[in-house]
């Protein structure tokens, strides 16, 4: 019976005072009379955003005006101070843990800035690196051009003085060939120069033994 008073208490618009949360001030304000009330700084964020110290995320009000609704209810003075330490710790814990886990709307804007920002400041490092590795790849590549053709009149000079040298040679070999050749030409030509002249020799011989009486 006193459990339901005191949660009658907590929830009806005819009590003097009553205990509020003022995280977001959703309460309406007939639930706020007879009580000193605090604001809170909210503030959580990432990174440059500070977060709201511990102290004034904790909930304030009177609790000797709960204490003395709670005992013109019929609680005695024992049991309305335990009740209201047990709701005093009850709030701390869950304004505690919504703390934790809430992220206003304010914050969320200030996030997707910072990250759009971030994703920003990425894109253009990724730009200018994709700029000078295309500057790096092209001065290789050109490089290597470069190096390729100095390859390429290397061998075509290393072919032709090849072929120069077995040129070279050939003529060497021929010229060796027709010199031995011309050396043995003059016998010939002599074998053959003394064969005619025995040849014209004897038809000579022959008119002159005619012509005789």
């Amino acid at each position: 019976m006193r459990s339901w008073w005191a949660w009658r208490l907590l929830n009806s618009k005819s009590s003097g005072s009553c205990w509020v949360s003022t995280l977001r001030g959703h309460f309406p304000p007939v639930l706020r009379r007879d009580f000193f009330t605090t604001t809170t700084k909210e503030g959580y964020d990432r990174r440059p955003v500070d977060i709201t110290p511990l102290e004034q995320r904790k909930l304030t009000f009177d609790t000797h005006a709960l204490v003395q609704d709670l005992e013109t209810h019929g609680f005695d003075k024992t049991q309305a101070e335990t009740i209201v330490s047990a709701l005093a710790t009850l709030s701390n814990v869950t304004l505690d843990t919504t703390y934790k886990e809430m992220v206003t709307q304010a914050q969320q804007e200030i996030t997707v800035q910072q990250l759009m920002a971030h994703l920003d400041s990425i894109r253009k490092d990724m730009v200018i690196l994709e700029k000078s590795e295309f500057a790096n790849l092209r001065a290789e590549n050109e490089k290597m051009k470069i190096e390729l053709d100095h390859v390429k009149q290397q061998l075509i000079v290393s072919e032709i003085f090849f072929l120069l040298i077995n040129f070279r040679i050939f003529i060497t070999r021929f010229l060796q060939i027709k010199k031995s050749n011309l050396w043995k030409q003059p016998q010939n030509l002599r074998k053959r120069i003394t064969k005619p002249k025995v040849l014209f020799q004897r038809p000579v011989i022959k008119l002159t033994l005619k012509l005789l009486p």
